[in-house]
């Protein structure tokens, strides 16, 4: 059997948490072991490029000193190996120059950024590689180099895979007969230039189910600190349940509007290839976790609830619309043309409300051509609430069960009707944990 296993950045948080998630990739026989930054580390190489750029020497060699130490005490807790010092300090070497390049130059690329942040991983992969390989005695492990089989465009920050040159590489580079355990890095790869790209934030799970799809796995397991996935967030509802087991559908919805326990392109390749995603806690592997599966035995009116903070309102109003053909065209390509996804639309004779990241509302170019098309209103402040479920079109007395539950709440905007596994409320953020805890109370709890 094939296992893609992943770990976040808290299951590499120290010597102690990258031997736990050792054992568990021993336990599960994972295959391919794919990991993220020790926890924190990302963030501190986004800083680490700020203060490089903003010509902050003192700081940056203070940062470099942190990450060093954090990462040769994890390996002075782990292995004695002169070999694997080595080649911690060839990393932090180039890590430095890096860094100093920018120094002096007083700019960074996004080519030049994604190169930086990618230490995370190889730092992280290659401790945890020496992690297993005392875990794991039995079992020949290999470190590699994602960026060899990932491949992708030259869209730094943010790259899109090559899938057909993935799966090429996949089949050529791994051996899959169970002898060799493989250990790599999420969230990075390499253009056809071989220059080193990333997901985006959050493209760890995300790279995972591409080398899932690549090796035709049987399973992808995502290892987090979190024991599952819950019917809804547990710090705004204590009585938020563990759920078993849900569907593709269900999942990609949650994670679409909000849910952080995967990200919202992790779903796509294993759908693709059919292929079972576990989500578990490497705190917690005794845990029975959460399966999610192309069908399930179980289908709940109502699964779960998600939020989706800090969205914006954008209504364009104009008498233009009325009896008039092609006007909606006009305002999706506005928005394609900028890559800037819309989550909910409502529309009326002459006006069309838009709901979106708060983000773009800075986004001075989108406000200017759909300036051109009417008035345009822009609110923010914001939360887009989610009821997931199954069948939600064919319930009669919903949306009556809905609004009682929540009739002093104040909603801006609804959206049904698009899928049968979501209705969207788009409230004010100080309302929206209330609305959560009353629709909870009424379909969950």
């Amino acid at each position: 059997m094939i296992v893609v296993s992943k770990f976040g950045g808290s299951s590499m948080k120290d010597h102690e948490a990258m031997l736990r998630s050792a054992q568990i990739s021993k336990k599960q026989n994972s295959t391919i072991t794919l990991v993220s930054a020790t926890y924190g580390t990302t963030d501190q190489l986004h800083e680490l490029v700020e203060l490089s750029v903003g010509g902050k020497w003192n700081e940056c060699e203070k940062k470099l000193f942190t990450i060093r130490e954090r990462h040769f005490d994890i390996l002075q807790n782990l292995t004695g190996d002169q070999l694997v010092g080595e080649r911690l300090r060839e990393l932090f070497n180039n890590l430095e120059t890096l860094t100093r390049g920018i120094f002096l130059l007083g700019e960074c690329s996004e080519k030049a950024k994604d190169r930086m942040v990618s230490f995370g991983e190889r730092l992280s992969s290659l401790l945890y590689a020496e992690a297993l390989k005392m875990t794991w005695p039995e079992k020949s492990v290999e470190h590699f180099d994602s960026r060899r089989i990932l491949k992708t465009n030259s869209q730094y920050g943010k790259a899109k895979p090559q899938l057909s040159k993935i799966r090429t590489q996949c089949e050529a580079f791994f051996k899959l007969d169970g002898s060799i355990a493989y250990v790599g890095q999420g969230y990075i790869g390499s253009d056809d230039d071989d220059f080193t790209t990333t997901l985006g934030r959050g493209g760890s799970d995300y790279s995972a189910a591409l080398f899932a799809e690549g090796v035709k796995a049987d399973v992808l397991e995502i290892w987090t600190d979190v024991a599952g996935i819950a019917t809804t967030d547990p710090r705004i509802v204590n009585q938020a349940r563990p759920i078993n087991e849900i569907s593709y559908d269900e999942a990609g919805e949650m994670a679409q509007y909000g849910a952080k326990i995967l990200h919202s392109s992790t779903l796509v390749p294993a759908m693709r290839e059919k292929i079972p995603v576990f989500v578990g806690s490497s705190y917690a592997a005794e845990e029975r976790g959460t399966w999610i599966r192309e069908s399930v035995t179980e289908k709940p009116l109502i699964r779960a609830i998600a939020k989706r903070s800090n969205q914006a309102l954008l209504t364009i109003r104009t008498p233009k619309m009325m009896n008039s053909f092609g006007f909606m065209g006009r305002i999706f390509d506005i928005f394609t043309e900028n890559e800037i996804s819309v989550d909910c639309v409502s529309t009326s004779e002459i006006s069309v409300a838009i709901s979106t990241d708060e983000i773009n509302l800075k986004n001075t170019r989108l406000i200017e051509q759909l300036s051109k098309l009417g008035e345009v209103n822009s609110e923010a402040g914001f939360s887009l609430v989610s009821i997931i479920g199954n069948e939600m079109l064919h319930q009669p007395g919903l949306g009556k069960r809905i609004f009682s539950a929540i009739e002093d709440v104040n909603v801006r905007l609804v959206c049904l009707g698009a899928s049968a596994f979501n209705f969207n409320l788009l409230v004010s953020n100080d309302q929206a944990d209330e609305t959560i805890k009353k629709l909870h109370g009424e379909f969950i709890s």
